[in-house]
């Protein structure tokens, strides 16, 4: 007999809400944080770690990156936005597993500082490997404010979300 616990099951309504959850990646990635590229595609990625589960939120996150990539012609080449959709992917995965077992605010914590400042070091790092003209420091100081910020407003609007539709099925 297999353990449930260890694997996510796969429905048809998880599908669907992902499939909502990644049209609404579509729509944020459209609302971008004035003057860069960084947008508010990752809200329902955050949502669907802790409504569908973390496998299902890493998916939805990592493609509502690839979304505002895409919407914005991959202005940082396309190896590094498949970087950034990892290091999406990863955040979501992160904050779902660390909100599922009731650490709500350290979820919140952990996944802004993953998404934000951490993120933006490695973008810096990996842009450098690639030999892009904007990298380095450079690139970490132009988009570390504006991440982090942007990270803060998906992260907890998706937490905050979570919890209201929670309250409302009591």
């Amino acid at each position: 007999m297999t353990n449930t616990k260890t694997y996510e099951k796969i429905t048809t309504t998880k599908l669907t809400y992902s499939g909502v959850l990644i049209a609404l990646s579509f729509i944020g990635a459209m609302i971008k944080y004035p003057g860069t590229t960084i947008a508010l595609d990752s809200m329902p990625g955050f949502f669907a770690s802790i409504f569908l589960g973390p496998v299902y939120g890493a998916v939805v996150a990592g493609l509502g990156h690839l979304l505002t990539a895409m919407t914005s012609g991959f202005p940082l080449s396309l190896p590094m936005h498949l970087e950034v959709m990892a290091l999406m992917a990863f955040t979501a995965f992160v904050f779902g597993k660390v909100y599922i077992k009731g650490f709500k605010i350290l979820s919140n914590v952990v996944a802004i500082i993953l998404n934000g400042p951490i993120s933006a070091f490695i973008a810096g790092i990996l842009a450098s490997i690639l030999a892009l003209p904007f990298s380095g420091m450079a690139l970490f100081m132009a988009i570390v404010i504006p991440l982090t910020l942007a990270s803060m407003l998906n992260i907890i609007a998706a937490s905050t979300l979570f919890e209201i539709i929670k309250k409302k099925e009591r």
